[in-house]
């Protein structure tokens, strides 16, 4: 009996204002996250990819309301996260934590280590007394790969990796479910992104996590995926398992996507395939199928009807109307 999804994410939105002349009023609407839906299964990891400002990153911060989503409803054990009061909310937020992007920009500089760790402790109340506290922060560095000697020094003192590994013993400290991972190795060097990608995956085997893994390099996706969501300007146009996706893409997109990834044998030869045109603008986002002003296999449906995602085998889905055979001429 397949189990019920952790995270279930429903027809989410989110349109963010411009705003102008003289009373500020709204001019225009940038539609970064335009009516996407997925689920997450309990230990599993989804990778969700896409080239940069496709909407990404605002899907993971709006399912965790770190920004208000437009529309559209995030279930998180049955709970509906998008409807939920500010206390209720907060009660919530220690099954669910995220780690940012940028390392350099997400810790405090006048806040020791053990402060950064430790605040979660403090405001969900979950450990008695300074001593109770240290000895959790000291044993969560540990369960990342550092010492207790890092407990009294500032982020200032670490490495890129290391103090991304600070930002992941913070996201632990609540003992969460759900971890938003957001694009947590891109700003990295390879060698330590290697690293924390095996760290990541030793704490999903260790604490049965759950993790949103947002990247835009699908090498790094291939590795530590279970199911991978392809995004394309605020939509999301393909879903698979992640051998099923890197194996037998479907959707033109993604088939470029793939393209574009180096291999490191010389001997395989791959089709590159070179996009025609430039991504449309967000704010004015063109008609039917998102992709078809640059997609070669486009026929006159594609600029009328709405991608639609359909499942062309279990697990499988695609937004194209010409790879599901619904197009018309």
């Amino acid at each position: 009996m397949a189990a019920e999804p952790l995270l279930r994410v429903r027809n989410l939105k989110k349109y963010f204002p411009i705003r102008g002349g003289l009373l500020s009023r709204e001019v225009a609407r940038v539609h970064a996250v335009d009516d996407v839906s997925f689920d997450i299964l309990p230990g599993e990891t989804l990778g969700l990819v896409g080239e940069s400002g496709c909407g990404k990153s605002t899907t993971g911060r709006s399912i965790l309301r770190l920004i208000e989503p437009t529309s559209g409803e995030v279930f998180f054990q049955a709970k509906n996260v998008t409807t939920l009061d500010k206390r209720s909310l907060r009660a919530l937020r220690k099954e669910m934590q995220i780690i940012f992007q940028d390392p350099y920009a997400s810790l405090n500089p006048r806040m020791t280590v053990g402060s950064i760790i430790g605040e979660a402790l403090v405001i969900h109340k979950l450990a008695k007394g300074r001593r109770a506290r240290e000895e959790r922060v000291v044993q969560l560095l540990e369960t990342v790969g550092l010492s207790a000697d890092h407990l009294r020094r500032y982020p200032h003192e670490f490495s890129g990796g290391q103090r991304q590994r600070i930002g992941i013993a913070r996201a632990l400290a609540v003992s969460p479910k759900l971890i938003v991972a957001d694009e947590p190795v891109s700003a990295l060097d390879v060698s330590i992104q290697a690293q924390i990608i095996n760290l990541l995956e030793q704490l999903q085997a260790q604490f049965g996590l759950t993790y949103l893994f947002i990247a835009h390099d699908l090498s790094v996706v291939e590795h530590i995926s279970t199911r991978v969501a392809v995004m394309y300007l605020g939509k999301i146009v393909e879903i698979a398992p992640a051998k099923e996706l890197y194996t037998n893409p479907k959707h033109p997109y993604t088939e470029a996507l793939l393209s574009a990834v180096p291999i490191p044998d010389p001997t395989i030869k791959r089709k590159r395939i070179i996009l025609e045109g430039d991504v449309p603008s967000p704010i004015n986002p063109p008609s039917g199928c998102r992709f078809h002003t640059r997609c070669s296999l486009r026929v006159p449906s594609c600029s009328q009807n709405d991608q639609v995602l359909k499942e062309i085998s279990p697990g499988h889905w695609v937004a194209c109307q010409v790879r599901t055979g619904v197009a018309t001429a």
